[in-house]
């Protein structure tokens, strides 16, 4: 598949996710991202980085557009760690691990976020506002308790398959409790 339509389905997938799902200034969306399932492969054995690359660079002209944050979700070998911002982690009080990811260990979205954000720092654990799952790469772990499943007007990312969930906050209170 031709490197602008995977552009392209990225964009409208990032884009409609926003509006969706609401997301405002300051929060946080997780994208999980095969570059193997992109491109035809199976999820583990076959990275493109210069794929990665080119989605890194669509997802985050967009996201810096409304003020949101990356959390790109390295690969298992890497315990499905996280590179954001400093300023993502200083915000939200998260704990810095040492790791640096590369394209075989972490993935290559993830070695793409790193090398392209301003101050990148690994860390173990978020709670993102939203989430983007391109190719099967299980981003759950890091949405807040309750997500929600998102249909977009697109379900692939060139071969990948693409799942999208946005989160909100937990009902609580019974019968009596009035909810907006």
């Amino acid at each position: 598949m031709e490197i602008e339509t995977i552009k392209q389905q990225t964009e409208t997938a990032v884009r409609e996710l926003i509006e969706v799902s609401g997301l405002r200034a300051g929060d946080i969306l997780v994208v999980g991202c095969s570059s193997s399932e992109i491109v035809g492969a199976t999820i583990g054995h076959g990275s493109s980085f210069d794929t990665a690359a080119e989605v890194f660079g669509t997802i985050m002209p967009i996201l810096s557009e409304h003020g949101i944050y990356l959390a790109a979700q390295c690969c298992e070998h890497l315990n499905r760690a996280l590179i954001i911002e400093r300023e993502c982690a200083e915000k939200y009080g998260l704990d810095e691990v040492c790791v640096v990811p590369q394209p075989k260990a972490g993935g290559s979205f993830a070695t793409a976020a790193w090398r392209n954000f301003a101050a990148p720092v690994a860390v173990e654990h978020i709670r993102a506002h939203a989430g983007l799952d391109i190719g099967g790469t299980l981003i759950g772990m890091h949405l807040r308790d309750v997500a929600v499943p998102v249909r977009l007007s697109v379900s692939h990312v060139g071969e990948a398959i693409l799942l999208s969930a946005r989160t909100r906050p937990k009902y609580i209170g019974g019968v009596r409790a009035k909810y907006e």
